[in-house]
């Protein structure tokens, strides 16, 4: 199964620059890197990243991720991956600009 990280230019920058990173401020607050799921994704982008343009879209297979993946109740009692460990960029499968249009971003039109 595929799950999905929204970071902001320079995070990504980052994480492309050293390989790996803890995450966004909020990840580094919480313990751990927090993913949405295909399903989950654009209501977190709206939520979270709401007007914020530049940001990237990042894949990962959850089923790589090992045992430090957790799957956690969140917004509304949603199961949520969560990453307790570094976030790696040999684990990116691919990334992709997520464009802000009229308010809204952008996604893949495969996603």
């Amino acid at each position: 199964m595929r799950i999905y990280k929204i970071l902001r230019q320079a995070e990504w920058a980052d994480l492309d620059a050293r390989g790996e990173t803890a995450g966004a401020p909020v990840d580094i607050a919480d313990g751990f890197i927090h993913f949405s799921t295909a399903e989950q994704v654009a209501e977190t982008a709206a939520r979270h990243f709401a007007g914020q343009d530049g940001l990237i879209l990042a894949a990962f297979e959850a089923g790589s991720l090992g045992t430090a993946l957790v799957w956690e109740p969140s917004r509304g009692g949603a199961l949520f991956p969560h990453l307790y460990g570094p976030l790696r960029r040999a684990d990116v499968l691919w990334h992709a600009p997520l464009p802000l249009q009229g308010g809204t971003h952008v996604f893949p039109a495969d996603l």
